[in-house]
């Protein structure tokens, strides 16, 4: 009998492999809410993106994990708002606490890939290869394989495969897709459902981009003619990436999530925020709000356009429902919720709000209402403010006063969040109860002893050029 039983599950885990959805998860480096073709941008055109969009669910109100790239990727990877995580701000480690969505994929059979910026092991500066004895590195967090680079990265960069240093000629964005499509590839002809993530360097200054891709903007400025290339040279990647899948013949049991980690840029013109208020860096919606899709026609019979409110806090739990990942496989408190629901069902209102905690500041979005909350120290702003985002796009309408119960209830909710952030912020959540002390500090990778034998050769590239201009 047990000889029966173990061919059963033998059978079952074979079954599972053959039928299992797989993962693709795309993210953007700093491009804004507005700089898509599907939103009529006057300048840019997206064809990939908008294809994308029209043959699966697109976002028009999905947030980042926080206003800038390092929270968005830890909120990805454990569902949990960044302040929770220990990623305050751009260029802090992710905690070996937290529980990660790649280290759950492995552990469900899927072999796990990353394939561009990682942003998650406390190196600031422009992005470098990530070393082999990197303890936070993505190898550390359930990746089987990587190739990675620290933080922005730019034509012809220099990456880490697996800590093994390689030089790569042409636009980063297409030479990541390539190199995860080789991975994809492999896995697909074994028959072993795959988890990639796929993290953009572009658009993130400084912006280099090939002659043909600028062309098309040489009436703008410098920076926003190269600005708009990557993004072209990122759409172009996009639309290899769907027909590697194709051609595989797997992309209807393959789930692609399409977000960039943060609002858009200022300086940039045209704009890039399609008329919502601030930029990268703020909480306002210029901030927060981003461009995000789900393709996956397994899942998503009916192509369509959500104003549900949605979140990169939303992707574990979601992929989570999708694959039968065990509660265990998540810390709590969670901050996302499921969106299986709406994949096939109009719906609107959603039952959970969306917290923020970054800098010292805090909102919450409920609905259409959003509470913003500044220390009393912050220059020109109010202690709190609120908004009614379905009649005021633009944040420029606070009715805190004129709307005594709603701003109360949306204070209370904004307080008890806050106090469950900050709880979660000393360790509380985790089983020992306190954060762990061998935390990487917050650093420049100049500072690092194991990167100074290659300053001489990285003088010349341009990226690393003004950070080791006065470094000897």
């Amino acid at each position: 009998m047990r000889v029966i039983s173990n061919i059963f599950l033998i059978l079952l885990f074979f079954i599972f492999r053959s039928h299992a959805v797989n993962v693709v998860l795309v993210m953007a480096d700093d491009q804004g809410w507005g700089q898509t073709g599907y939103y009529n941008h006057p300048v840019l055109k997206t064809p990939n993106l908008d294809q994308m969009a029209k043959n699966g669910l697109r976002f028009d109100r999905f947030y980042s994990g926080g206003p800038v790239c390092s929270p968005t990727r830890a909120t990805v990877l454990t569902g949990r708002t960044h302040d929770r995580t220990g990623v305050l701000d751009h260029g802090y480690a992710l905690r070996k606490q937290e529980r990660t969505l790649s280290e759950a994929m492995k552990k469900a059979g899927y072999a796990t890939a990353h394939f561009g910026k990682w942003h998650l092991n406390g190196l600031r500066g422009p992005g470098v290869p990530i070393l082999k004895n990197d303890t936070h590195g993505p190898g550390q967090f359930g990746f089987e394989k990587w190739l990675s680079v620290t933080n922005f990265f730019d034509l012809n960069p220099t990456m880490s495969r697996d800590g093994n240093f390689e030089e790569f000629s042409g636009d980063s964005s297409e030479i990541i897709v390539t190199e995860a499509l080789n991975f994809i590839t492999d896995k697909s002809k074994s028959k072993v459902p795959f988890f990639t993530v796929i993290w953009y360097g572009t658009p993130h200054s400084p912006w280099m981009t090939l002659e043909k891709d600028r062309k098309p903007f040489e009436d703008l400025n410098e920076q926003s003619m190269h600005h708009y290339g990557e993004l072209v040279a990122m759409d172009r990647s996009i639309g290899t990436l769907r027909e590697g899948l194709r051609k595989l013949k797997i992309h209807e049991d393959t789930l692609v999530w399409f977000m960039s980690d943060n609002g858009g840029l200022p300086r940039i013109n045209p704009t890039t925020t399609g008329g919502l208020r601030n930029y990268k860096g703020s909480l306002y919606e210029g901030g927060i709000r981003v461009p995000a899709i789900i393709e996956c026609p397994k899942l998503i019979q009916k192509p369509k356009i959500t104003k549900y409110p949605a979140s990169a806090s939303d992707i574990f739990p979601t992929i989570a429902k999708i694959v039968g990942l065990p509660e265990s496989s998540m810390l709590k408190p969670q901050d996302g919720i499921s969106l299986v629901p709406i994949f096939n069902k109009d719906l609107t209102r959603r039952e959970k709000p969306i917290p923020f905690h970054s800098r010292g500041r805090s909102a919450l979005i409920d609905n259409n209402l959003k509470i913003i909350s500044s220390p009393k120290n912050t220059k020109g702003s109010k202690p709190f403010e609120l908004y009614d985002l379905e009649k005021d796009h633009s944040e420029s309408n606070d009715i805190a006063k004129t709307n005594p119960e709603a701003f109360m209830r949306m204070k209370s909710l904004l307080q008890d969040s806050n106090k469950s952030i900050e709880k979660s912020m000393t360790g509380k959540d985790y089983r020992e109860g306190t954060v762990n002390e061998n935390q990487p500090k917050r650093q420049f990778w100049t500072e690092v002893d194991e990167y100074k034998e290659f300053f001489n050769e990285w003088r010349k590239r341009p990226e690393y050029k003004s950070r080791l201009k006065n470094i000897k």
